[in-house]
């Protein structure tokens, strides 16, 4: 077997490291990783045909000679690599984590965090037990401040992260009910995420909560901490002056009494606690105030992320990235607000909400009653079981809804478009 510290000595030298030999390149490390439908080892001589300069493998039989490295398991050699190399970097390493709110908060952090210092993020949503190396290993001697988003649907995972990623600073976004099928009750996913509230504080290192989310001020406990918020007692506060048609707000830290302004390009209120985040993050690592609202300013989300878009015949809001209680009724609130003659709902299922589902997509349609928001389409099972507690329009699936708008067209119409990203609802956007 091959130990981590040779492999790493590999590491050091190679373009970098892939998972999958169709993105494979010229001097790059091979992971063989296993699913339950395929097992990386087979591919570890085509990953060397492309140009790998070196393969992980964990069956003798695939290896060929020495650019085949044995180790007894792929996915622990990833992960102790990641930490290894995490180690040998004498950096800050930021961890994010929360029901909603996670890729956004690490993309304004990583944007914040970038007038001053040489930082590395996550990409896309590299956030599990595969991309969490992925991303440490992504890191070079540049590198001056890391940030880690991390995952999860099941209790355990997110400690399993922290020991690979050993963060000096933590924040949860907020919990809510998300992937409960996992997790078994909320009580499951407030114990999940509080794990990076447990590592940060057995390791003496520092969070950063908002201080208008009581469940979060209570779980922090006694741990050190920089709060942000709309309150007082907050160390860095801010007020959302406006949320049409985008986000503007002021902010301040403890020390300076003249608020500092920004108008954003970003929509929903509950986004204001993602940029608040940031904002406590920048004074932190000493981002001046100035600097901190051109980033947050410039800032535009994408991904099928609380997009506004304006095609040719409507206005949409696309909050199709995923969907849970929590911030599906966030996006129907803040659709409730906004200025449209004529409005329209698509929702799609929220998934893995396990035992919980028919009652949590009943609530929904009691939340858009609350909402007075009557013109409404459903897509999905879910939906399909209760559509009748609410007038509306259903489908099976977003290929179904697609054609139906292809042959009853839609215009001069704000439309809100939120479901999961399993439905696939941002095939709608084409059609309008």
């Amino acid at each position: 077997m091959v130990p981590i510290e040779e492999i790493y000595e590999r590491y050091l030298i190679c373009s970098g490291i892939i998972t999958d030999t169709r993105k494979a390149e010229k001097n790059q490390m091979f992971f063989a990783l296993k699913g339950d439908n395929f097992n990386g080892n087979e591919y570890a001589l085509e990953a060397l045909n492309k140009g790998c300069a070196w393969v992980v493998v964990d069956e003798k039989k695939y290896c060929k000679d020495d650019r085949f490295l044995l180790v007894k398991d792929v996915l622990q050699a990833l992960q102790s690599l990641a930490s290894y190399h995490r180690n040998k970097l004498d950096i800050p390493v930021i961890a994010i984590t929360g029901t909603n709110g996670k890729t956004t908060t690490k993309e304004l952090v990583d944007r914040v965090l970038q007038k001053k210092y040489v930082t590395h993020a996550t990409k896309g949503n590299l956030n599990n037990h595969i991309g969490v190396p992925i991303t440490l290993l992504g890191m070079t001697k540049n590198t001056e401040i890391a940030i880690v988003e991390m995952g999860a649907n099941h209790i355990g995972e997110i400690e399993s992260l922290c020991n690979i990623a050993l963060p000096n600073y933590g924040i949860i976004t907020n919990i809510g009910k998300a992937h409960l099928e996992g997790f078994g009750s909320f009580e499951g996913v407030i114990k999940a995420k509080t794990e990076l509230y447990k590592y940060i504080e057995s390791k003496g290192n520092f969070l950063f909560v908002n201080n208008d989310n009581q469940l979060l001020m209570e779980l922090s406990g006694e741990c050190k901490k920089k709060t942000y918020g709309s309150i007082s007692s907050a160390h860095i506060k801010g007020r959302l002056v406006s949320e049409f048609p985008t986000l503007f707000f002021e902010f301040s830290d403890s020390k300076n009494s003249c608020p500092i302004e920004c108008k954003t390009k970003i929509i929903g209120a509950h986004n204001f606690e993602n940029i608040m985040a940031a904002i406590a993050i920048g004074f932190e690592f000493g981002v001046v105030s100035k600097d901190i609202s051109i980033a947050v300013g410039m800032y535009e989300s994408e991904n099928n992320r609380s997009q506004l878009i304006q095609t040719e015949h409507n206005k949409i809001v696309l909050d199709a990235y995923n969907a849970n209680p929590m911030n599906m009724k966030a996006s129907i609130e803040s659709f409730a607000k906004m200025d449209g003659k004529n409005k329209l709902v698509i929702l799609g299922d929220m998934l893995e909400l396990g035992q919980y589902a028919e009652e949590e997509h009943r609530l929904i349609l009691e939340h858009l009653k609350e909402n007075q928001l009557s013109n409404v389409m459903l897509v999905g099972d879910h939906f399909s079981a209760i559509k009748e507690y609410v007038e509306c329009t259903h489908f099976k699936n977003a290929s179904e809804a697609a054609n139906w708008i292809q042959l009853n067209p839609i215009k001069d119409t704000l439309v809100l478009i939120k479901g999961s990203r399993g439905v696939g609802l941002e095939v709608l956007v084409a059609k309008m």
